[in-house]
């Protein structure tokens, strides 16, 4: 069992129920989700030791969003009680070729607010294997640029193997900004996963021959990316998720992967996913499976297949937690996608 820690913003996710517009909804389902508190979830489902870092105001809805990690066993001994307010997401989920539409009213939230010296990065990183974090979370203010990159240098300072999930947000920043922040943040990382709009977004790659709108995936280019990130930055591995966006729902879904020493590059398997309940929270879903992967000490490719399986799953579960177990990633990427009732 590895501990992990990740550090991001938790949020009240508001989404109008049965496929409803905003302009239809008398009411809305209530949940809670953010990058980072998603990849602790599913990394706490798995048996590892997972704490999440963040801030929540001190009223009962910032005691909600807690409550809502500690049911699934991640550990909150480090969420500072601070700020003004908690985030707020609204989501409008589509269907068929409407898509999904997210609202953010997330303005002087506690996590925007908060200052490194709200934490004791040491305690927190004693005894860590890993800390993983996202885009998003610099992207809400420039307090939480600062706060990331302190936990990145104590994370660095205790020998803690780093991933980011580059995750643009053009609701939350400019793609030029995004750039210059984002950059200086690589010094700190090892493992680097996004899609071929974050690369070009957030660290100016651009990408080759790639639609995903056509249902059709050109992997030299991402090759062709991968080296360059790996030249730039020295990635232990490189990571993408390729998702072919044939309707709101129905995607395909597989990932590819580069050792940034040997170059060796891998493409998983592909999933068809239809109906899609529910992808919020997917690319979260497949971070945590490749942390788990390799923190488990499985090999890049099998590492993969457990994130995609994992992710894949994710889709078919409303929410932005992905609530399955390790035996039903595994028996997905063993090659049971049945969906047969368990007696």
């Amino acid at each position: 069992m590895a501990k992990i820690v990740t550090m991001g913003e938790i949020m009240l996710r508001l989404s109008t129920p049965n496929n409803e517009k905003f302009i239809q909804a008398d009411e809305f389902d209530v949940n809670y989700g953010g990058g980072e508190a998603n990849v602790a979830v599913s990394l706490a489902n798995y048996g590892h030791d997972a704490q999440f870092v963040s801030a929540v105001p001190a009223n009962p809805i910032g005691e909600c969003a807690v409550a809502a990690l500690r049911k699934y066993n991640v550990g909150t001994k480090h969420i500072a009680r601070s700020g003004e307010r908690l985030g707020i997401y609204y989501l409008e989920t589509g269907s068929a070729m409407r898509a999904s539409n997210v609202v953010y009213d997330r303005a002087h939230s506690s996590i925007s607010t908060a200052k490194p010296e709200e934490f004791d990065f040491d305690a927190i990183f004693e005894g860590a294997d890993w800390f993983h974090f996202t885009g998003i979370t610099p992207a809400v203010s420039d307090e939480a640029i600062a706060l990331t990159e302190a936990a990145l240098k104590a994370a660095k300072a205790h020998g803690v193997t780093v991933s980011v999930d580059l995750n643009f947000r053009k609701k939350l920043w400019s793609s030029e900004k995004a750039q210059k922040v984002m950059t200086n943040l690589m010094q700190y990382v090892d493992v680097c996963i996004g899609n071929e709009e974050d690369a070009e977004k957030v660290l100016g790659f651009k990408p080759g021959s790639t639609d995903v709108t056509s249902g059709e995936l050109e992997l030299a280019g991402y090759v062709d990316i991968f080296n360059q990130m790996a030249d730039k930055f020295g990635f232990k591995y490189i990571i993408s998720s390729l998702r072919e966006s044939h309707s709101a729902s129905d995607n395909g879904w597989s990932a590819c992967i580069m050792d940034g020493k040997t170059r060796e590059f891998y493409h998983s398997r592909k999933y068809h996913i239809t109906p899609i309940v529910d992808r919020v929270g997917g690319g979260d879903s497949f971070a945590a499976g490749l942390i788990c992967g390799l923190a488990d000490g499985k090999d890049m490719k099998a590492a993969l297949e457990f994130a995609v399986a994992a992710s894949a799953l994710k889709h078919t579960i409303p929410g932005d937690f992905n609530l399955v177990t390790r035996g039903d990633v595994e028996n997905l990427a063993g090659g049971d996608g049945s969906g047969r009732v368990q007696r």
